[in-house]
């Protein structure tokens, strides 16, 4: 079931999720090894076991049977990879999506426990210091261009 989104929430295989977020990516992170259904921009129709997906939704399938625009004519192939900007929806089991909730909902209890995590910007050397001027030669005068 593809989710769709509105002003009340997500709405995904008829449950609604308001309070969470539920990104694509991880929804199809979950679904890997699953059975899927994508639908192409052009009518076409993929159905396969998903075995990985990337950060732009390029999609790599297994066991595929492809279904024509007109639904007459179908192919079956061993595997098949999928650019994510041909993809019109995907329809996955709502085993994954309850997958999905229970992660999501892990996620943010975890957050709920006020676990600092330190996010610093190096070694502890502070912030900044430039580039760094290199060693001071005898006579200079220190900061600036100089003149001499």
């Amino acid at each position: 079931v593809a989710p769709t989104s509105s002003a009340h929430g997500l709405t995904c295989g008829g449950y609604r999720y308001t309070g969470r977020q539920m990104l694509p990516l991880s929804l199809l992170r979950t679904a890997v090894g699953h059975p899927m259904l994508v639908e192409l921009r052009n009518g076409e129709t993929y159905n396969g076991h998903l075995v990985s997906c990337d950060n732009w939704m390029n999609l790599l399938i297994r066991g595929v049977i492809c279904t024509s625009r007109d639904g007459e004519r179908f192919w079956r192939m061993k595997e098949c990879y999928i650019k994510g900007n041909t993809i019109k929806y995907i329809r996955i089991p709502d085993e994954v999506l309850e997958k999905v909730k229970e992660e999501t909902f892990t996620t943010t209890s975890n957050k709920d426990r006020n676990i600092r995590v330190g996010r610093g910007r190096g070694r502890g050397r502070g912030r900044g210091r430039g580039r760094g001027r290199g060693r001071a030669a005898v006579g200079s005068r220190g900061r600036g261009r100089g003149r001499g």
